[in-house]
């Protein structure tokens, strides 16, 4: 168990903001999980993944734990579907690439999305018509209170739109260290109608889709919409898409002819947050350091040196003039730390 002192976090959060953490840990296997978390339970702790789903606006005073457990295994299947055990340092996309590899299907469409496995139930991750409940199994955690292990299975998870329990009443009580999916072995169910995919396949002249060639299909686009974190720090998408009653929608539509929606139930619509950013003039607009993506409204960027609080305010911002002209309150997606 090495703890390291004054450690800047920028290398460790896609935003890429040099925050710095008071005291660092690197966690690469569950013994010494429970042993930092057992000798040093008189302290806080930050749990820090992949870094990808969080904007860090000032320094870390808790000891910062680095969850970089790996491995991938097989740990049951059937005749038509694998159940697939990945540890919670795994990156997220390298995993879906494994999967891919070995033929295994249901998250073909989650491809490229930022992070690592660990985090993916905590936001319950979804892209392009899937969910990761679609895909999910269970879930193994630590309590960081006494240290027992659990197991958490789809009904314990409070699964929702970008949400679980363990953003919520279970939030920072938990420390998940892998998480088993449930994925078919053929005969895929694949998932080509929300959004480009169908045309992005046409295009390719590709009539009988294959796993790979989806994920091919969502790699493409997102890679012609989203920024990569390497080239310019990002957290993907930083607001969710509200989800407002009909009668709402109906007054929306009557003033803007044009939104685009998504029906979600009876009596709800899903209305793009991009698109409300766009029509508010925020799409490419620049401050200094940080801004909003020329491509994608729904990212805010930073350019280079910007300090998180900037973002942050540039958030605040965005969300009054959204409730000004729309009447709609839309809510972060990133972690505000």
């Amino acid at each position: 168990m090495v703890i390291e002192h004054n450690v800047s976090l920028q290398p460790f959060n896609t935003f890429g903001i040099d925050a710095k953490a008071k005291q660092y840990c690197n966690i690469t296997n569950t013994t010494v999980l429970s042993e930092i978390l057992k000798t040093k339970n008189d302290q806080s702790f930050f749990i820090l993944g992949g870094g990808s789903n969080m904007l860090l606006t000032k320094d870390i005073e808790a000891l910062v734990l680095h969850i970089n457990l790996k491995g991938i295994e097989v740990v049951n299947e059937t005749d038509d579907s694998v159940f697939v055990k990945a540890m919670a340092g795994e990156n997220w996309h390298q995993f879906v690439l494994w999967c891919l590899k070995h033929n295994y299907g249901g998250i073909e469409n989650l491809s490229l999305i930022p992070g690592n496995v660990g985090t993916s139930p905590i936001q319950n991750i979804g892209a392009y018509g899937v969910e990761l409940k679609d895909v999910f199994e269970s879930c193994e955690a630590i309590n960081i209170k006494n240290q027992d292990s659990r197991i958490f299975y789809k009904d314990d998870c409070g699964f929702d739109y970008r949400e679980s329990v363990f953003k919520q009443e279970l939030k920072g009580k938990y420390i998940i260290t892998s998480v088993t999916f449930k994925l078919s072995k053929h005969h895929h169910k694949l998932h080509t109608a929300y959004g480009a995919i169908k045309q992005q396949l046409q295009d390719l002249q590709i009539n009988n889709p294959t796993i790979k060639d989806v994920s091919n299909a969502v790699i493409a686009i997102r890679q012609s919409k989203l920024p990569d974190p390497k080239d310019i720090g990002n957290s993907g998408s930083f607001f969710k898409n509200p989800v407002i009653s009909k009668r709402q929608f109906n007054k929306l539509q009557a003033n803007f002819p044009d939104v685009p929606s998504y029906i979600v139930s009876d009596s709800m619509v899903k209305v793009p947050a991009g698109w409300l950013i766009e029509r508010a003039g925020f799409k490419g607009k620049r401050f200094t350091d940080y801004g909003v993506h020329n491509k994608q409204a729904l990212v805010l960027v930073n350019h280079g040196n910007a300090k998180g609080i900037d973002i942050y305010n540039l958030s605040q911002l965005i969300q009054k003039t959204i409730k000004r002209i729309f009447d709609i309150s839309i809510e972060t997606e990133v972690n505000i730390i």
